[in-house]
């Protein structure tokens, strides 16, 4: 059996994203020609505008559709903390919990030489900007980088870098 062309479009689109194998790249592509065309239509709607309607909040790079993050804006946040997460979905972990009140930065990356991402690729000097600006009223600072190496060494390098400009002169880091 031949598979239509938009169909076939369609699946080896969904074989591109991260998780889908190729069993379940058929299954969403059959599913999507069972779905209601308005549903369809809605999806397809959704899809066009995403990139075009979400981008990064000016304080702390986290996804949003204002200038600020729905954390950033929050007064009931605590503005003296700050946790440091390499992408949205760390962010959105410790939202999960309900257990810290800080704001965050996002980096979108992690510092991995072998792949060409250096400290400039990902948010690290803005993050750097951000406390020198702000450091009369941050009070710690959380390095919540993933445990693996380029995570710890992203950690290492902020925590030198913040040092080494001297804005951390009263603040503690916590690894």
């Amino acid at each position: 059996m031949t598979i239509p062309q938009d169909l076939r479009r369609t699946i080896e689109f969904f074989e591109k994203l991260p998780g889908i194998g190729p069993k379940s790249a058929k299954r969403l592509g059959f599913y999507l020609l069972r779905m209601p065309q308005a549903d369809l239509e809605k999806a397809a709607e959704h899809l066009g505008q995403l990139k075009t309607n979400t981008h990064f909040c000016v304080q702390c790079f986290n996804l949003t559709d204002d200038e600020y993050c729905s954390i950033c804006d929050n007064p009931q946040r605590d503005k003296h903390t700050i946790a440091i997460v390499e992408d949205v979905l760390d962010l959105l972990s410790f939202e999960t919990g309900n257990h810290y009140n800080g704001v965050y930065h996002v980096l979108h990356g992690r510092i991995d030489p072998l792949n060409y991402i250096g400290p400039d690729d990902i948010y690290i000097p803005q993050l750097i900007e951000r406390v020198i600006r702000d450091q009369d009223s941050i009070e710690e600072i959380i390095l919540a980088t993933n445990p693996n190496t380029e995570g710890e060494a992203t950690a290492m390098y902020i925590k030198k870098e913040l040092f080494r400009k001297n804005s951390m002169a009263v603040l503690s880091v916590l690894l």
